[in-house]
C-alpha cells in the first residue's frame, strides 16, 4: 500500500523534495500551490492549485485524501499557511515536517540593516538612499505606497498589484540571476539602496553580492518566527530523515514515511 506525501510547495526545495519522493516506489506525492503565479513550472506527481479554506478546510482534506505525512516547504514568509498547517497537523494526529532553507549572513563588507517587518523597512528608507530597488516580492508593496521623493525599481515574475509607491519602474523578469547580472542592474538604475526579505539560498542572493561589492546599504527583513512548538529542518535530507526515507530507505532497508 503506498504513503501518500502532501507538500505545501512552491519554493525550490519543494520541487526538489517532490521530483525525490515521485520517484521512489510506494509514495503518492501531491504538491498544493498556492495559485498566485499563473504558470507554475511542471512538477511530478499530483498537483493541486489553490487554498484550502484555513486550517479546518486543510485538516479535512488530510483526513478526506489520507495523508500520511505533510511537509510545509512553502516561502520562509508565508506564516500564515504555516500556522495553519501546524493546527492542521495537531488536530488530525498527521506527522508533520517544516522544510525552511537556512537564511543570509552578513559577511565582511556588508551594511545590512536588520528590520522586523515590511513596515520598518519603509520607514528607515528615506536616511539610507533615495533610489531603492525593492526585491520584496510583488505582494508587500503598500508598505511603501505613501512613500514619496524616492525611486523604486521593483522586479516581480508577474505584475504587481496596486497600490504602489508613487515613483515605480516595474520589471518583469524570472530568476535566477547571476551577480553580473545583478551588478548591472543597480548600475543601470543608479540604485543606492536595497531592500530584500531573508528569504535564504543562492537563486536570490547574488544581489546580495553585487551590493556588498557596490558598496550599498541593504534593508532586510527578518523572518517571521515559526509557530511554537514547530522546528524546521533545513533542506530535503532533512526532510527524508524525518520521513524515514534517508540513506538507510534507499537502500530498502525502510518503508513508508514514520516521522
Amino acid at each position: 500500500m503506498s504513503a501518500h506525501v502532501l507538500i505545501l510547495g512552491g519554493t525550490t526545495e519543494a520541487r526538489r523534495l517532490a521530483a525525490d519522493l515521485a520517484a521512489r516506489p510506494g509514495i503518492r506525492v501531491t504538491t498544493s500551490l498556492a495559485g498566485r503565479v499563473t504558470r507554475p513550472g511542471a512538477l511530478p506527481g499530483e498537483v493541486r492549485v489553490g487554498g484550502f479554506g484555513g486550517p479546518e478546510g486543510l485538516a479535512g482534506w488530510l483526513r478526506e485524501h489520507r495523508v500520511d505525512a505533510l511537509v510545509d516547504a512553502t516561502h520562509p514568509f508565508a506564516e500564515t499557511i504555516t500556522a495553519h498547517a501546524a493546527r492542521a497537523a495537531r488536530a488530525t494526529g498527521v506527522p508533520a515536517v517544516v522544510l525552511r532553507r537556512p537564511g543570509w549572513r552578513p559577511g565582511p563588507g556588508d551594511r545590512w540593516y536588520d528590520v522586523a517587518s515590511l513596515a520598518e523597512a519603509a520607514e528607515a528608507l528615506p536616511g539610507l538612499g533615495s533610489r531603492v530597488f525593492l526585491s520584496t516580492g510583488r505582494l508587500g508593496l503598500a508598505a511603501f505606497a505613501s512613500l514619496t521623493g524616492l525611486r523604486f525599481l521593483v522586479r516581480s515574475v508577474e505584475p504587481p498589484e496596486p497600490p504602489l509607491p508613487p515613483d515605480t519602474r516595474v520589471i518583469l523578469a524570472r530568476g535566477p540571476f547571476t551577480v553580473p547580472d545583478e551588478t548591472e542592474l543597480l548600475r543601470a538604475h543608479r540604485i543606492d539602496v536595497l531592500v530584500t526579505k531573508d528569504s535564504g539560498g543562492r537563486a536570490t542572493a547574488a544581489k546580495l553580492t553585487a551590493a556588498r561589492e557596490l558598496g550599498l546599504p541593504v534593508i532586510v527583513v527578518r523572518r517571521p518566527p515559526l509557530p511554537d512548538g514547530v522546528r524546521a529542518v533545513p533542506d530535503v535530507a532533512g526532510v527524508l530523515d524525518r520521513l524515514g526515507l534517508g540513506t538507510d530507505a534507499a537502500n530498502g532497508t525502510s518503508g513508508g514515511p514514520d516521522v
